[in-house]
């Protein structure tokens, strides 16, 4: 996009990760074939070039390390905390040693820019394994009464839009509580968590205790429904949440769903206007809208509406769109071409439904999967830009002139994960806050995450907590 500055070229070497040509299934600490032979291509996005060949895991290959994690959990279990955030906080150190490896392999597997996995995804990703590392010790003073005790095996899925950081998520608490885990990573982003294996192995931990069976749908169902499976962790799409609860229903396993959104950002007309704007654009445009938490929706006072969108237009036609590994690329590429063609869709329902549609001026390459920013205004809340999940780089405007306003249309939605507040009055943000329908709700900023804050959401955005002490509870006997 067109800048009075120009930018030269700040490319990362990819040279640093060291990606092989093909990997297996890590099951009871080793890196083994499928079952069945099965491979899958895994690619990167940006240009659509092949990383490598990965295992895909079945039936019998789940089966195989569900045996392996309830072998492992005996004496996994029985060491005492102490001892377990040993093995945590060594994980936590080698995250932090890799962690420029492991940017560029996130950057190059997902498509998203490399300040974004390098300032932000990493540094939460060691942040999760040593917070949760200081409280393996600590669970009788947790909350949840006198010697909480483990589950048992736990069964994760994990989506691709932040796959290392989700992984942490979850495996984090749960082997600091006492339990072995079986996760599935996403079929486009497997490669992050199969690095993850080889830094368990460096850290020393136990064979079992984490098995990482790349492969596709059938097997993240395979894992949700196998009968000695305790405790199932699934975020991604709300269809699917849906199908979950179902498989799981009757059972005595537990379960955290984290779903889809449709956040709402609402500035009010004392917001100061330039903090609002670098606000709203981290809400909906890092890692190109494909976030769950995002905030797709901007309610805007009407008295302000110009004035904003000026500003904000402005804004957007300085983001720099292009090649992921650039130290200056603001907007990656979308992480597959399912996603792209998702989005395409929506936009152009967008149109046909009358909304205005807005985009700056900007050369999209030519391989890879690639969307330009875009701003719908003239939007109702009858419009399907409004109403539905687009998870890209999308933003709809809405106005309101009152705070209740304001509040029925930040909460005219299926989703309840998360909201922004723009307001120069503290009153205001509580008042506001408390009545909003959201599971996270950020005030005069956006986006911003803590391993020691709870997260997840209301409605169709799921239920259960990760992160900080309530991210425990899910993993415990209580």
């Amino acid at each position: 996009m067109a800048s009075v500055f120009e930018y030269a070229p700040a490319p990362e070497s990819r040279a640093i990760a060291d990606i092989a040509p093909s990997y297996g299934l890590f099951i009871d600490g080793e890196f083994v074939e499928a079952a069945d032979g099965k491979v899958f291509k895994t690619v990167s996005p940006s240009t659509e070039e092949v990383l490598s060949e990965v295992a895909r895991a079945g039936s019998e290959d789940v089966d195989r390390a569900v045996k392996a994690a309830r072998r492992a959990f005996e004496k996994w279990s029985a060491l005492p905390g102490a001892e377990r955030a040993k093995y945590l906080f060594r994980i936590a150190r080698i995250i932090q040693e890799r962690s420029r490896e492991l940017a560029v392999l996130e950057t190059l597997d997902n498509g998203k820019p490399i300040k974004e996995t390098r300032d932000a995804d990493l540094p939460l990703v060691a942040a999760h394994f040593f917070y949760y590392a200081g409280w393996a010790d600590k669970l009788d003073h947790a909350g949840f009464g006198a010697n909480p005790r483990p589950l048992g095996v736990a069964g994760q899925v994990i989506p691709w839009n932040f796959p290392l950081l989700m992984l942490a998520w979850k495996i984090a608490p749960a082997l600091a509580t006492g339990n072995t885990v079986v996760l599935k990573p996403a079929e486009t982003t497997p490669l992050s968590a199969l690095f993850f294996a080889d830094i368990c192995r460096q850290a020393g931990l136990p064979k079992g205790v984490v098995n990482i069976l790349p492969g596709y749908g059938d097997a993240g169902a395979a894992l949700v429904s196998h009968p000695d499976v305790n405790k199932v962790a699934f975020t991604g799409s709300t269809a699917v949440g849906k199908e979950i609860a179902r498989t799981v229903a009757g059972t005595r396993k537990k379960v955290t769903l984290e779903l889809g959104g449709k956040g709402a950002n609402i500035v009010f007309d004392d917001a100061p206007i330039d903090q609002a704007v670098e606000g709203i654009v981290n809400g909906i445009f890092f890692n190109q809208g494909q976030v769950c938490c995002a905030g797709s929706r901007l309610l805007v006072q009407e008295s302000i509406q110009e004035e904003l969108l000026d500003s904000l237009k402005r804004r957007l036609s300085t983001l720099r769109l292009g090649d992921p590994l650039d130290k200056n690329t603001d907007i990656g590429a979308i992480n597959s071409e399912e996603q792209l063609t998702r989005i395409t869709s929506l936009v152009e329902q967008g149109e046909a439904e009358g909304a205005e549609r807005w985009s700056p001026a900007c050369e999209l390459p030519e391989s890879g999967y690639w969307f330009a920013p875009t701003l719908f205004t003239n939007v109702t809340q009858a419009h399907t830009v409004a109403r539905d999940e687009i998870f890209g780089p999308v933003l709809s405007v809405l106005t309101f002139r009152t705070p209740d306003e304001a509040v029925a249309k930040a909460n005219n939605t299926p989703y309840g994960l998360s909201a922004g507040i723009w307001t120069e009055k503290g009153s205001r943000i509580l008042a506001v806050a408390g009545k909003l329908r959201a599971g996270v709700v950020w005030s005069n900023t956006f986006n911003k995450f803590d391993p020691t804050s709870p997260f997840g959401g209301y409605k169709e955005s799921g239920f259960g907590r990760e992160g900080g002490r309530h991210g425990l509870e899910a993993y415990l006997d209580v």
